[in-house]
């Protein structure tokens, strides 16, 4: 299977090379190759926990290059990634319940006794709420949850619930975190003394992230039903109930950031990774170990969210709330690895088995999942602090699947780690994948998550000391048990069974848990979903030699040749197996199914024709070029609106343009430039208004050209498109020589280019200059109400001084939407809109309602550019 995305939206071409191929990684693994890689994982965790109880206990974290402790305050500052330090031997706590899963009892017994004996919660020191809840009280928790297990079975007789008390203890220290008028908490607080009061060195704070307020609920609830006190469920219930009231209700999402006091969203982009991940985790296993109808609906109505607008499979990409066809940025983080796992609890397999692919794929090519990588897979942010949430979704899908291709993904995931990460005290975080350089960082989710979810993996039940089916895994993987749903302490009503004699439909389904041991009679189901993202980042793909006819007696089709908007030429995709499907954000992918071909010959020249559309594709990657202006210059305008477009590859170079291209502009008939244009003497000596689509840059550009255009503008016809919230686009060629073109062709996207539509269509006469960077008005002693020197400025530009722009820094290839792999664009990121140039002159005199409409347009501009400037920020 191929498959090829051409991206409208994103900032790169992305092109999967799916080839169905037989592999023997699929076989089964012997019993005697388990339990290696599970005595394998055991001997990796004696090897991190020896180290850090022998060279930093009772510190929080090991310093493995160094083979010494990490104490808050005697090391040099990290900024926030210090917030989950607290002088509480963290690391201890956190893995907890991890030795009790590896049937290390006696060891377990030693270190709650470590624990209750010295470890004090009342330190004078500020914290962060999130990670204290989910490291600390979820490791107690997690820890009391196997000492019970553990004295039920006559060990630990010992213990009388000294985890549970030190738990509520550390409860009422973070409550005070909650004290504000929205019910979400404050991001830090100091645990002696609060967030209230200078000594509390906090409380200043404004905003939080959604994560940081939605990921209490577990630890919380089961604090209260522990304990019987429902004052700690009621407060996570609270923050709760408030980000489901502050969703954007159009799109359902929520936002990365929120203000703690107003409840407004401070970054409005929504995805499933770092700041929101474990808000949708916890809503559904909040259902899952309370029994609460609502946190299930709750989860539903997100997760079709989810599925309409941030997932892209197999790629997950981040969107803005409010604009959510939008997508907020061009990379990916490693925390949404743990997302193809949510989706196997909620039963949704396919995307899960697609993302998770993916995520191998990059594993595979960088040893480790950078903590960014962009939408060709290229890395974007290169450390890797061990994180765990690919091994999490790994044996989620192993779980469901049984499919022992997941135990070789878990094999790579070992052999990485020791071959890569594995230091003589401990495993170094990776400071850099490309290079393989250490970072003297163990952080303690890796004792507490990896080594959990490895064990399991390669485990059998009877190696388990306990059923994990009888409880559940928080964010940090502490396991709390399921018995806890039936022990009320929430002051909510009951729950009423209203389904008693009615028969069951399909929605009802929405509200269970799947059995996966039905979900998969076809062991070949999960492969066959793998196969299309498999060769996702192979540089290279077969060239088969034989070029056949297709099944129809006629030659096959050439990629250079494909037109979208020819029926014969779609037909001819059908027959090699070839689909064609236009996406929500427009995009558009072409896919192949071997299987689906009419002969074994058209399969083979349908892989030739994806391959050949890399080819073309690749021959079109020239050097990346700079953004290009289009300047209203005639009145009541006088350049002060500046329209940032995409260049094109072709063409005229305005950067070796002094003065640029200064013409009128018309729109062109037809509109979209496909044929001979109608109206020819019109559009001579002008700049001609094209709509995109139906066929080729080049090909536009050539018919104005002939009908003695002076340039052209190139409109996007995708409604709703802005360059504000969107890359712009680079134009690149046909494919052919396109040295015959000779006049500038400019794009603009349907927001930008509609303002020039709005303003030719009030003004009619509407002057433009073409250039390669926006110039000042110049000052040349002509009043902007003297008619007398308005022809003169129309034949001499008087523009100067170049517009501060943002930096461009990255720019990638895609497609247009109209013709796949042909009518090419380049992304630029990093650019705002448009530019407001000079704004000190005001419009002519005697236009009281053209200035006042210019005042209106000139406003909107301006408050879009500022939310364009706020997107930067919150990039940054």
């Amino acid at each position: 299977m191929w498959m090829l995305h051409s991206a409208t939206m994103l900032p790169a071409f992305l092109l999967l090379f799916l080839m169905r191929t037989s592999i023997s990684l699929s076989e089964t693994m012997s019993r005697d190759e388990k339990n290696k890689l599970r005595n394998q994982v055991v001997e990796m965790f004696d090897h991190a926990y020896q180290n850090y109880m022998d060279h930093a206990y009772p510190a929080d974290e090991l310093m493995p290059l160094t083979c010494r402790g990490r104490v808050r305050g005697l090391e040099p500052s990290r900024g926030d990634i210090d917030d989950a330090l607290g002088k509480f031997s963290l690391t201890l706590i956190d893995t907890l319940d991890t030795l009790a899963l590896l049937n290390k009892t006696v060891e377990f017994e030693k270190a709650v006794r470590r624990v209750v004996a010295d470890v004090r919660l009342d330190n004078d020191i500020v914290v962060s709420v999130f990670e204290t809840n989910i490291r600390v009280l979820g490791g107690l928790l997690g820890g009391h949850s196997m000492a019970v297990m553990l004295k039920e079975s006559g060990r630990m007789v010992w213990y009388q619930d000294e985890l549970l008390h030190m738990a509520k203890d550390l409860g009422l220290r973070l409550l005070p975190a909650f004290n504000t008028s929205s019910g979400l908490p404050y991001p830090r607080v100091n645990l002696r003394y609060g967030v209230r009061g200078p000594e509390t060195r906090t409380g200043t704070e404004t905003d939080t992230c959604t994560a940081c307020a939605g990921t209490i609920i577990l630890e919380f609830a089961a604090l209260s039903r522990f304990t019987g006190d429902p004052t700690f469920e009621a407060h996570a219930r609270r923050a709760l109930d408030f980000l489901w009231e502050k969703r954007q209700r159009n799109s359902n999402l929520v936002g990365t950031t929120i203000n703690i006091h107003s409840g407004e969203w401070v970054r409005r982009d929504s995805g499933v990774g770092a700041g929101i991940d474990s808000y949708y985790e916890y809503l559904m296993k909040a259902y899952i170990l309370l029994g609460d109808d609502q946190y299930l609906q709750r989860f539903n109505t997100h997760y079709a969210s989810i599925m309409k607008y941030i997932s892209q499979p197999p790629l997950l990409l981040d969107v803005h709330i409010h604009k959510p066809l939008l997508p907020a940025r061009t990379w990916m983080d490693s925390l949404l690895a743990f997302f193809p796992g949510l989706q196997v609890l909620k039963g949704d397999i396919r995307p899960a088995i697609e993302t998770h692919e993916m995520l191998y794929q990059v594993t595979k090519k960088h040893n480790f999942l950078p903590e960014a990588f962009t939408t060709d897979f290229r890395v974007h942010w290169a450390q890797h602090p061990l994180r765990p949430e690919f091994a999490e979704s790994t044996y989620f899908l192993y779980k469901a699947t049984r499919d022992p291709y997941y135990l070789e993904v878990g094999r790579t995931i070992l052999e990485n780690l020791n071959r890569y990460a594995r230091v003589p005290c401990g495993f170094a975080a990776m400071k850099d994948v490309r290079t393989g350089s250490h970072e003297d960082r163990m952080d303690s989710f890796f004792l507490a998550e990896m080594f959990k979810y490895l064990f399991l993996l390669f485990a059998e039940e009877e190696d388990l000391p306990f059923n994990v089916e009888d409880y559940v895994f928080t964010t940090e993987a502490h396991l709390l048990p399921l018995s806890l749903s039936t022990v009320s302490n929430s002051p909510a009503p009951p729950l009423v069974n209203n389904t008693a004699g009615e028969e069951l439909d399909d929605s009802n389904f929405e509200w269970t848990c799947p059995n996966t041991r039905l979900l998969f009679p076809d062991p070949a189901f999960p492969r066959n979903l793998r196969d299309p993202v498999r060769s996702a980042l192979d540089k290279s793909c077969p060239h088969p030699t034989t070029h056949r006819e297709p099944g129809m007696g006629r030659p096959p089709l050439r990629a250079q040749d494909f037109m979208v908007n020819n029926p014969e030429h779609l037909e001819l995709l059908r027959r090699m197996g070839v689909s064609l499907i236009h996406l929500k954000d427009g995009r558009v992918q072409l896919v192949q199914h071997a299987t689906q071909a009419v002969s074994a010959v058209a399969a083979e020249d349908g892989m030739r024709f994806m391959q050949e559309m890399m080819e073309l594709s690749s021959q079109q990657q020239k050097e990346q070029l700079p953004p290009r202006a289009v300047q209203i210059v005639s009145l009541p305008f006088f350049g002060r609106v500046v329209l940032t477009a995409g260049p094109a590859q072709f063409g005229m170079d305005l950067s070796k343009s002094s003065s640029g291209v200064r013409g009128f502009v018309t729109v062109a008939e037809p509109y979209n430039g496909c044929s001979e244009l109608s109206n020819g003497e019109i559009v001579a000596g002008r700049i001609a208004l094209l709509q995109r689509g139906q066929c080729m840059f080049a090909e536009k550009a050539r018919h104005i050209q002939k009908a003695g255009a002076i340039g052209g503008i190139v409109i996007d016809d995708n409604e709703g498109s802005s360059s504000d919230t969107a890359p712009l686009f680079q134009m690149a060629g046909d494919g052919r020589n396109t040295d015959d073109v000779t006049l500038p062709l400019l794009f603009l996207f349907y927001k930008e280019g509609n303002i020039l539509l709005e303003a030719l269509k009030e003004y009619r006469e509407v002057e433009v200059l073409l250039s390669d960077k926006a110039r000042d008005r110049g000052t040349d002693g002509a009043e902007e109400g003297d008619c007398s020197t308005e022809e003169k400025d129309h034949t001499s530009p008087a523009f100067s001084e170049p517009v501060d722009q943002s930096q461009v820094t990255t720019q990638e290839q895609t497609t247009d939407d109209s013709v796949v792999g042909q009518e090419s664009v380049q992304a630029v990121e990093g650019l705002g809109s448009y530019a407001s140039v000079d704004e000190g002159e005001e419009p002519a005199a005697g236009g009281d309602s053209s200035s006042q409409s210019v005042d209106s347009l000139m406003a909107d501009w301006q408050e879009d550019l500022e939310a364009f400037k706020q997107m930067e920020k919150d990039e940054l």
